[in-house]
């Protein structure tokens, strides 16, 4: 299980460098692959990020439960953030393979995705995400992101 840190110490943005929680927020707003989840930024630090997932009754499979893309969508982006607190937010960097464990269900509520990374290399880095509902882990995500034009 990942060590979820309850308050993650922001970082303070230099030119080119790690953005804020603020700064991270701005970007879900601006993008329209993130707008329409309504993510938010709750912490962010060096390599890490934690999103609130709000529940929204559009997502729901049928039988009212959370449609597992919506897991996969916060782990991806959660972990896109963790990147920018890494390296900043000059360098592009994309998904370059994605695992998902589904260990659980949400039906009706939020959810938190915190990721973090494990490895940052040249070219590569490795991490892992978990979405959570209180204490009930609901998926897992390993995942592998390549610098754009690497």
């Amino acid at each position: 299980m990942l060590k979820i840190p309850i308050n993650c110490v922001e970082m303070s943005p230099g030119p080119g460098k790690a953005p804020i929680t603020e700064e991270l927020n701005q970007i879900l707003d601006r993008q329209e692959f993130t707008r329409r989840y309504k993510f938010r930024v709750i912490a962010a630090g060096d390599g890490t990020c934690e999103l609130l997932v709000p529940y929204l009754p559009e997502n729901d499979r049928p039988g009212g439960i959370v449609s597992g893309q919506v897991y996969m969508h916060a782990a991806d982006v959660a972990f896109w953030f963790a990147v920018k607190t890494r390296l900043g937010t000059d360098q592009e960097y994309v998904t370059s393979s994605m695992t998902t464990a589904f260990l659980g269900a949400a039906r009706g509520h939020d959810f938190t995705c915190y990721a973090r990374i494990i490895k940052a290399g040249r070219r590569l880095i490795y991490g892992d995400a978990e979405c959570r509902a209180g204490d009930k882990t609901l998926t897992h995500h390993t995942l592998t992101y390549v610098g754009v034009g690497a």
